[in-house]
């Protein structure tokens, strides 16, 4: 690494900043500080610390970092709070006061501002020695840092002039004066590097590399950053206006992204916890992550107890029913084809029941049930018993709800951002001349949130299953035009219904004439042709269900009333790309 240009052998040496002020002698050995100066590129600018600065809010780990630096004779320099916290574990602290010559003011709005600290944060030890020395500022080589507790108190509901007092003011000052001089400073600002920065001391004798200060220095700006940004955020929100700065951080290194020659990370808002915990299994992958969302989104939007079975991020089953394992049985089958390999989703908690129907450790292996992710909110103990058998079957809770207020998505160099689309009661409007059943309308409204989960264009078929509950019968989404979607919906629901006939010992065509008649078929946009409804007709279907709004609007309810239809307008489109 490329030494900053003034750790230049034509430079020379700067004074020793020791307590004495006494300069060492010019023969110093090969291993002195100033050794090291003359030298850089062999010493890769290490740095003795003699002096260290404690000032923190969260003290976790603090007390193992100030034991190191006691053990290697470092200076301790602390504030209110802190210098407490380490004098009562038997440290020798020097207050703040002695550097800035005044107590805290201002109900300790005014601590560690002033020149004297900032000066011996600041001042480069070749180029301002000889100013600092004339001041009486001797330097500051370690700050350990982090920042009054604002997100907490935010997310705890304070009041806004509660939460201006949680505003760091000084911490802040500190943690950049540092680390804008990080050829002399290391700035220390999150308690999980304590342990390696003691390590390196221990391992270097006393010493800090400019390679780790340099990291430090990075990690210092991104704290400050991101706590300017929370703030930020917050009033912005308090005030009710959309905040436009987005904090991303917790940054993870993926296996690889949606193929494997893709890199990948991931990184969660520093709004909101991680919303998955990983309770078996291997770790979560990029598509894994996309399709968890799309799953746990899913079942939230559900009424009652609900199961979604995702594929990339589509659902092919979707259903409630009175229990999570009769949700479970209707949502896998409603495509048991494309659920092979699938993310299975609950929002109830996952009980040994439910567990059985997967059939995770069936004498035949044909009616195992291979499923890739389970998530819920919660699992009975006994139930990840059970899981336990399929170690490789990934088991995830969730935390906290899927859906935001704003959805956004990167587009290149462009940010987008909508509302969600969060799913209501829409309203029914009959629209042509045979009423839409009014005990069909829970039916259409089920079938609304299935449409609007899917990626459009997208057309859905849904039945009331014969033993109670909802169910998604067929699925044809993502497809580039309606009447395309509309005759696969068709096709798997009508594949689905020929299975359940063989199943009870049915005539298929009978029996998919009766279910198909009881369905309701819902689009997610408005039909342009009468095309989708003709191919409904031919199904069987009697009940449609759409936005509406299309300029031959007329000429579709025209062709509904001749075909004997019943179809209710939303006045919602939900579109998803």
């Amino acid at each position: 690494m490329t030494p900053p240009p003034y750790w230049s052998v034509d430079i020379p040496p700067p004074p020793d900043f020791s307590i004495d002020g006494e300069k060492p002698a010019a023969d110093a050995g090969p291993d002195s500080p100033l050794a090291e100066l003359a030298n850089p590129s062999a010493r890769a600018g290490r740095l003795r610390l003699k002096r260290a600065l404690l000032s923190v809010s969260d003290k976790t780990g603090l007390l193992g970092l100030a034991e190191t630096l006691h053990r290697f004779n470092v200076e301790l320099i602390s504030t209110g709070g802190t210098a407490s916290y380490l004098r009562d574990a038997g440290f020798e602290v020097t207050d703040i006061s002695q550097l800035t010559g005044h107590s805290e003011w201002f109900a300790g709005r005014v601590k560690t501002l002033s020149a004297e600290v900032a000066g011996a944060l600041l001042f480069d030890r070749i180029h301002h020695a000889e100013e600092a020395r004339a001041h009486g500022i001797a330097p500051i080589d370690l700050v350990v840092c982090n920042l009054y507790p604002f997100r907490e108190a935010w997310q705890a509901g304070r009041p806004h002039p509660a939460l201006v007092e949680e505003i760091d003011i000084g911490g802040v000052t500190l943690i950049r004066a540092g680390a804008k001089n990080a050829a002399w400073v290391a700035v220390v600002v999150d308690p999980c590097e304590y342990e390696a920065v003691a390590r390196e001391l221990s391992e270097t004798g006393g010493y800090v590399s400019l390679a780790t200060r340099q990291r430090l220095q990075r990690l210092a700006f991104r704290y400050t950053a991101d706590y300017d940004a929370l703030i930020a955020t917050a009033f912005d929100e308090m005030a009710g206006e959309p905040s436009h700065r987005l904090t991303f951080v917790d940054g993870r290194r993926l296996r690889y992204g949606e193929n494997p020659h893709q890199q990948a990370l991931v990184y969660r808002s520093a709004e909101a916890p991680w919303p998955y915990a990983l309770k078996q299994g291997k770790d979560l992958s990029y598509t894994n992550l996309l399709d968890l969302h799309a799953a746990v989104t899913a079942v939230q939007s559900l009424p009652g107890c609900g199961c979604a079975v995702v594929k990339h991020a589509n659902p092919c089953g979707l259903a409630v029913g009175p229990t999570p394992a009769a949700a479970f049985d209707l949502a896998w089958n409603g495509d048991p084809v494309s659920a092979f390999g699938s993310t299975v989703a609950f929002n109830e908690v996952v009980t040994a029941e439910t567990v059985d129907r997967f059939g995770l450790d069936a004498p035949d292996r044909a009616s195992r049930k291979f499923i890739e992710i389970v998530v819920a909110p919660a699992f009975a103990p006994e139930a990840l018993t059970r899981l336990a058998v399929a170690p490789n079957l990934r088991v995830v809770e969730w935390q906290g709800p899927a859906r935001q207020g704003w959805i956004d998505r990167v587009v290149g160099p462009l940010l987008l951002r909508q509302e969600a689309d969060l799913p209501t009661a829409e309203p029914l409007v009959t629209c042509t001349t045979l009423p839409f059943p009014e005990e069909a309308a829970d039916l259409a409204r089920f079938g609304c949130i299935a449409a609007a989960l899917a990626a459009s264009n997208a057309v859905v078929i849904v039945r009331a299953a014969p033993g109670g509950g909802f169910q998604l019968l067929g699925l044809g989404g993502g497809q580039p035009n309606r009447v395309a979607a509309t005759r696969l919906a068709i096709e798997v629901a009508t594949a689905n219904l020929h299975r359940e006939a063989a199943a009870r010992g049915a005539d298929p065509t009978a029996w998919c004439r009766d279910q198909m008649a009881q369905a309701v078929l819902v689009s997610d946009a408005f039909f342009p042709f009468p095309d989708s409804i003709e191919e409904a007709a031919r199904a069987g279907l009697r009940r449609i269900v759409q936005p509406g709004g299309s300029r031959r609007d007329q000429e579709v309810i025209d062709r509904a009333n001749a075909l004997g239809l019943a179809m209710a307008f939303t006045g919602r489109r939900h579109f998803r790309h």
